[in-house]
């Protein structure tokens, strides 16, 4: 059995050939409404980066204030200044770097708890929850400085608030603590940014919580999962979307906490509440050593942006894996 392959039909004399399609050009308003972004990313962070890396290679102290390109190059210098931790700059800088983790740690443990728990609370409806809900976003609603020199009064030794309970009313300490100096200065920190920084937490895990069908709670319910098991096998894996981004932001946002330490001790931060913002500024507008507080801003640049990359994709690999 043979086949024939009949030869392609030709177009008849005379007819016109198919019109080519044309290619699709790229709208080219997606490109210029980015533009004015672009534009003010690089005028407001990209070349401030870069000029700050370009001070970090340099001499630059109060005696080339006035003309900062005439400042001796001085290359990686004022790195090894800063990472020499057997010198007294490097040995403050250490000092300062733990105190930040140690300040990053509790602020970020404390506020996703606090958030977490009020935001499980107010889920289910009741009779003035929205008034509730408003009351808790207050301190995150009024201006940092706003709420951390009320707190400032607060801490005061002799006629801060807080004193006044302890000491006059509920007679619980004999004398009355300094608590924006020596020792308790860290404490103070920690629980101005605690109640300054825990109500985003609870917006963002309220809003997480709201996504989550109720039939998974049901369902748990009736397999007879109490509070905790279902706290650990249906939220907390459903928020985890949720999670990595809120716990990066709080450690990012942490981290760099400036506006904190700065209004409720001053220019200069007692020696057990120094973070490593204030301590750059110190070393940067007091010392008048922008070069040396170049290099620290680099060097914590670099840190943040690694342990960053880290965090990213250790939270992708577990969220691949599950």
């Amino acid at each position: 059995m043979t086949t024939t392959v009949s030869a392609p039909e030709e177009a008849p004399a005379g007819s016109e050939p198919p019109p080519r399609r044309k290619r699709r050009r790229r709208p080219t308003l997606p490109y210029l409404l980015l533009l004015p972004a672009i534009v003010l990313e690089l005028a407001v962070h990209i070349v401030p980066m870069f000029t700050g890396v370009w001070m970090s290679l340099k001499e630059l102290t109060q005696f080339h204030i006035r003309d900062w390109s005439g400042a001796p190059f001085v290359g990686l210098d004022n790195y090894r200044v800063t990472l020499d931790y057997n010198s007294a700059t490097g040995k403050e800088l250490l000092h300062s770097f733990w105190v930040t983790i140690a300040y990053t740690v509790l602020v970020v443990a404390l506020c996703y708890a606090l958030g977490l728990a009020a935001a499980v609370v107010l889920q289910r409806p009741f009779r003035g929850r929205a008034i509730l809900r408003t009351l808790f976003l207050t301190p995150y609603a009024l201006p940092v400085y706003t709420a951390v020199i009320t707190w400032s009064f607060l801490l005061q030794r002799d006629t801060g608030a807080l004193n006044h309970v302890l000491v006059d009313q509920l007679h619980l300490v004999d004398d009355r603590p300094f608590w924006l100096i020596g020792g308790n200065s860290f404490w103070s920190l920690v629980l101005t940014m605690i109640w300054k920084q825990w109500p985003f937490a609870f917006l963002c895990l309220m809003a997480g919580l709201q996504g989550i069908p109720q039939d998974l709670y049901e369902a748990a319910y009736m397999d007879g999962a109490g509070f905790w098991r279902r706290l650990r096998a249906v939220t907390l894996p459903m928020l985890r979307p949720v999670n990595q981004v809120l716990l990066l932001v709080l450690f990012l946002w942490t981290f760099n906490d400036f506006n904190t330490p700065y209004v409720l001790f001053g220019k200069a931060a007692p020696d057990q509440a120094d973070l490593v913002s204030i301590h750059i500024y110190e070393s940067s507008f007091v010392t008048w050593n922008f070069g040396l507080g170049s290099a620290m801003s680099v060097a914590l640049l670099l840190f943040l942006s690694v342990v960053s990359a880290i965090y990213l994709f250790l939270t992708r690999k577990a969220r691949s894996d599950a």
